[in-house]
């Protein structure tokens, strides 16, 4: 049984409310989706980069109170020996 061109006719008024629906959600997804999603992507790399500075600066800070904690230890022993000697 073959389609008549009526019968195609017929079939594409049926489905060009459904064309006309896909490229409506497919310029949905360019237009407004995907940017969406990457001004958040873009968003979660700028917070990487500040979390990364600030552990930074906390991991510089760790640093600082070792030295602080060492030469304050080396001081005491200083002391002593001064006081040792006095």
């Amino acid at each position: 049984m073959a389609l008549t061109p009526e019968d195609i006719q017929a079939i594409n008024k049926l489905l060009e409310p459904i064309t006309k629906e896909i490229k409506s959600m497919q310029l949905t997804l360019e237009n407004e989706t995907n940017k969406n999603i990457m001004r958040i992507a873009e968003g979660h790399l700028d917070l990487s980069r500040k979390l990364d500075e600030a552990l930074k600066i906390d991991n510089e800070k760790e640093m600082l109170v070792i030295r602080v904690n060492i030469l304050e230890n080396e001081l005491r022993k200083i002391k002593e020996r001064l006081e040792s000697i006095a």
